[in-house]
């Protein structure tokens, strides 16, 4: 536990203005809402139990994944029950309910669009749904949202591609970046070079799953290939003291996703994560929930495991929470502005400075 005075409360990370950079709408869904889609659309055989009690059990055995891509399988019981619009609407609105619920301010979500047209939806329509949960989430609730599309690994770089340019159709229109997610192991971020260009050339952000189920090689694909801005994951950047200073000279921050760095055996404990390295070498970090349904978990959870885990001070929690701030898709005077008014509410001691930038 840390040592300096005085200690943080979970009650104390709750109150906190926070911002979520590494969410997953389809792997953050209510365990209610499974079931009531099920219903309605006839398809109780995909989940695992009919109750939410049976549920909730039967996920616990995510924590028993042994590879990324076992991880990767619980997906089968959300993604066939997002297929229409309504579901996508309504899985959008309320995880940003979920997280305006805990004092998330800024969220970014992600998904990708092409797992959501099995049943017939274009993929315009499938991102429109999306779009509109998250907007009236933001009429209804105190928090500011931004969608992200994610391109897939094991998909051919077509599919990618026909992925980036949906993005950068949507650019004025909420989505403010384009990933890439899946399975990582053979999958290596130059095989999508292109539809990172298209991005890329178009103005958009970038940030990719990198260094999750590789090595360092995965991350430096990622910033020199494909020129990510921000990197998903990254455990095995600890493998390459000099890209690690490379990190830290250009401010390049890692989002990263604590409890599923366990669940996926990028690490095998949190008492083992190299956050803190990380942290004390000054690279940027953000704290995320990767997925709020699998992990079990909330970006108040998250950062206060890491907390009580991971051998960090008050002060590191506090920059943490900020770096998720100063590190968000936004336009820089959005982002100035939102970052200043936490600033100004922010919890902190009389002789300690927080930078803007």
């Amino acid at each position: 536990m840390p040592s300096d005075s005085p200690a943080l409360t979970r009650d104390d990370i709750a109150s906190w203005p926070k911002a979520e950079l590494h969410c997953h709408l389809d792997g953050s869904m209510r365990l209610e809402t499974m079931l009531d889609l099920a219903r309605q659309e006839g398809k109780r055989d995909v989940l695992p139990a009919d109750s939410v009690d049976g549920l909730r059990e039967e996920l616990r055995e995510v924590e028993r994944s042994d590879t990324l891509e076992a991880y990767l399988a619980w997906f089968q019981y959300t993604i066939p029950l997002l297929q229409t619009t309504d579901a996508l609407r309504r899985a959008a609105y309320e995880l940003a309910e979920d997280n305006a619920a805990e004092n998330v301010r800024y969220l970014e979500v992600r998904y990708s669009p092409i797992l959501h047209v099995e049943d017939g939806l274009s993929l315009e329509e499938a991102n429109d749904a999306v779009l509109d949960g998250l907007t009236q989430a933001e009429c209804d609730f105190d928090i500011t949202t931004s969608l992200i599309v994610c391109g897939l690994r094991d998909r051919f770089e077509s599919a990618s591609m026909r992925l980036a340019e949906l993005a950068v159709e949507y650019k004025h229109e909420g989505i403010v970046a384009f990933d890439l997610a899946g399975g990582e192991a053979g999958n290596p971020p130059k095989g999508h070079l292109h539809a990172f260009y298209h991005a890329r050339n178009n103005l958009l952000n970038l940030t990719i799953h990198a260094g999750e189920a590789w090595g360092p090689d995965s991350i430096r694909q990622a910033l020199f290939y494909c020129g990510a801005h921000r990197i998903g994951h990254g455990i095995s950047l600890r493998k390459d003291p000099e890209l690690m200073q490379y990190f830290a000279n250009h401010r390049i921050p890692l989002e990263i996703c604590p409890s599923s760095n366990v669940h996926t055996q990028a690490v095998p404990s949190l008492e083992a994560h190299p956050i803190e390295t990380y942290v004390k070498s000054n690279i940027p970090v953000t704290v995320n929930t990767d997925n709020r349904l699998f992990s079990r978990t909330s970006v108040t959870e998250e950062l206060w495991r890491v907390y009580q885990h991971c051998n960090l001070e008050p002060s590191h929690m506090r920059e943490i929470a900020l770096n998720g701030f100063r590190y968000a898709f936004l336009p820089y005077d959005q982002k100035q502005s939102l970052l200043r008014s936490m600033t100004d509410t922010f919890p902190m001691s009389s002789t300690e400075e927080t930078p803007l930038w």
